[in-house]
C-alpha cells in the first residue's frame, strides 16, 4: 500500500502547509513531481539541509507554515539550525525525512550508520517524531497530532518515511521557472581605503530603515550585539548560533513578507560558512531582499581569526549568482547610494563593505530572550504560526 501524493498534499493544505522546501532524496520523487506541479504550493529547492531548515523557518515566521524534506543522511547539515535557530528561537517546521539503510533494509553502505542512529539524533535533538502511516486514512491523523504539538510547543515535529511511500508520479512540466535573462545587473564600487567601523554602516542602516515597512536581520556575533547597543527597535532580530543561516532565514521572510523590505546584515565568516545559499537567492530572486556584507576579514567575537576573505570577491560571487543589483566597496556612503537606489532599481541587493576589526568594550547582550525578540518582531509583522 502507498500514499496519493495528491491526497498528501491536500491533507496538508487542510493543515495550511503549501511551503515544501526541499534537498531531494529518490524516495520522495513522486511527491516532489506533483508538489512542482500543483499550482498551490511552493517549491523551493536549496543546497542543503540547514539553509532547508532556515529558510522553511523564516517562511514559517512570516505566516506560512512550511515542510522540510531531505534524506536522514542530510540531517546532520541541520543540526545546526535545529539546535541553535529552531530549538532557541522556538520555531515550529515540520520535517520529512526518508529512512535510507534502515535496520534490516539493505542500502547503499553509506546510509548504513546514519540509518541506525537517524531516530537517536531525532530524539537528541528534541523533536518528536512518527513514522508516516502507509493508510491514507492515517495521515490526516498524522498531520493533526503534527501540528497540534507544533502549534502549542512552538518546536519541530518529524515524518519519518521509508522507500515506497508514495505512489508513482510522473514529472512534467514544473511550476517554477528560476530567471535565468542575462544579465542586467548594476554593478557599482567605491573604494576610500579608509575603513569604517561596523558600528558607522550599521547607523546608516538603521537611519534608512523604518520599523513598518522593514525587517532587519542581524548575525550572529558581534553585529546583532552593536545594533541591539546603537537602537533596539521592534522590527530587528538578532541571531544567536546557526551561523550562516542568516540568508537562508531572510530568502524565507522575503518570500513571505513580501510587502516589507527584509534588510539581511551579514558577516564574512557567516557568509563564507554557507556560501551556496547565494546561488538559491539568485535563483528565485526576491524583490525585497536586501543583503548587506560587513566584511572584516576576522572572526572577531572568538577572539580576531583570519578568515579566507581576503582572496575572496564576493560582489562578483554575488553577480554570478544571480543577485541583480550589486554594491562594493569601504566606504559607508555606498548604504546612501543604495537605500536611495531601491525605488528605480531590481533586487534581491548585494552590498559588499570592507570594513575594520574592532567594537565597543562592554558590549551589551540583549536583555530579552531570543523567543522574545522574534515574538515581538512577528508583532510588529502581524503573523503568527
Amino acid at each position: 500500500m502507498m500514499i496519493s501524493p495528491k491526497n498528501f498534499v491536500d491533507i496538508a493544505k487542510k493543515y495550511q502547509f503549501s511551503n515544501y522546501v526541499c534537498i531531494p532524496c529518490s524516495f520522495l520523487t513522486p511527491l516532489i513531481n506533483y508538489v512542482c506541479q500543483d499550482n498551490k504550493s511552493r517549491y523551493l529547492s536549496c543546497v542543503n539541509e540547514g539553509d532547508a531548515v532556515a529558510t522553511a523557518s523564516g517562511l514559517t515566521i512570516g505566516g506560512s507554515r512550511s515542510i522540510v524534506m531531505m534524506q536522514n543522511s542530510g540531517l546532520g547539515n541541520a543540526i545546526s539550525p535545529l539546535s541553535s535557530l529552531n530549538y532557541v528561537f522556538e520555531i515550529p517546521v515540520l520535517l520529512m525525512i526518508t529512512h535510507r539503510g534502515a535496520p534490516g533494509i539493505d542500502d547503499e553502505p553509506q546510509h548504513s550508520l546514519c540509518g541506525e542512529i537517524t531516530t537517536t539524533l531525532l530524539k537528541d535533538l528534541c523533536i518528536p517524531w512518527e513514522y508516516l502511516s502507509l493508510e491514507e486514512d492515517q495521515i490526516n491523523e498524522s498531520f493533526k497530532v503534527a501540528t497540534s504539538y507544533m502549534l502549542s510547543k512552538e518546536r519541530p515535529y518529524a515524518f519519518i518515511t521509508s522507500k515506497d511511500t508514495f505512489k508513482s508520479h510522473d514529472s512534467k512540466t514544473k511550476k517554477y521557472k528560476q530567471n535565468k535573462t542575462k544579465n542586467n545587473n548594476l554593478y557599482f564600487y567605491y573604494y576610500t581605503k579608509r575603513l569604517p567601523l561596523r558600528r558607522e554602516i550599521l547607523n546608516k542602516i538603521l537611519k534608512h530603515t523604518r520599523v513598518d515597512n522593514s525587517v532587519l536581520i542581524a548575525t550572529t556575533g558581534y553585529t546583532g550585539r552593536e545594533l541591539y547597543q546603537l537602537k533596539d527597535r521592534e522590527n530587528q532580530l538578532y541571531m544567536v548560533g546557526s551561523m550562516g543561516c542568516v540568508t537562508s532565514l531572510g530568502l524565507g521572510l522575503a518570500l513571505s513578507l513580501t510587502d516589507r523590505k527584509i534588510v539581511v546584515i551579514d558577516g564574512d565568516g557567516s557568509a563564507l560558512m554557507r556560501m551556496g545559499n547565494l546561488s538559491t537567492i539568485g535563483a528565485y530572486k526576491p524583490n525585497n531582499l536586501v543583503h548587506i556584507l560587513l566584511d572584516n576579514e576576522v572572526y572577531e567575537s572568538t577572539g580576531g581569526q583570519q578568515t579566507v576573505s581576503s582572496t575572496t570577491e564576493f560582489g562578483q560571487i554575488a553577480k554570478a549568482c544571480g543577485y541583480v543589483s550589486i554594491y562594493e566597496g569601504d566606504d559607508p556612503i555606498l548604504i546612501d547610494i543604495l537605500f536611495n537606489d531601491l525605488e528605480h532599481t531590481q533586487g534581491p541587493w548585494f552590498v559588499s563593505i570592507k570594513i575594520k576589526p574592532g567594537t565597543i568594550e562592554k558590549l551589551p547582550r540583549p536583555s530579552l530572550t531570543p523567543k522574545e525578540i522574534l515574538r515581538r518582531m512577528m508583532k510588529q509583522v502581524a503573523t503568527n504560526f
